[in-house]
């Protein structure tokens, strides 16, 4: 199983990475503002994680950590 970690503060919401997700399970949080005023990303289902690291590859921001 994989951990996912995302500094939502650091994130600017540009959703590139849920493009690249293969499990689809990235979305932006429509109810939260970060630090910087921007709807950040999570993650709506952890258990379906795989590890594959493609939203750490494509975000501009290096808000995610992955660890398998």
């Amino acid at each position: 199983m994989a951990k996912l970690t995302i500094n939502e503060d650091a994130c600017k919401g540009c959703s590139l990475c849920t493009r690249v997700c293969p499990k689809h399970i990235l979305e932006l949080n429509r109810e939260k503002l970060n630090a910087k005023g921007y709807h950040p990303i999570h993650c709506i289902n952890m258990d379906e994680c795989i590890g594959c690291a493609s939203c750490a590859r494509m975000c501009p921001d290096v808000v995610f950590t992955v660890e398998r």
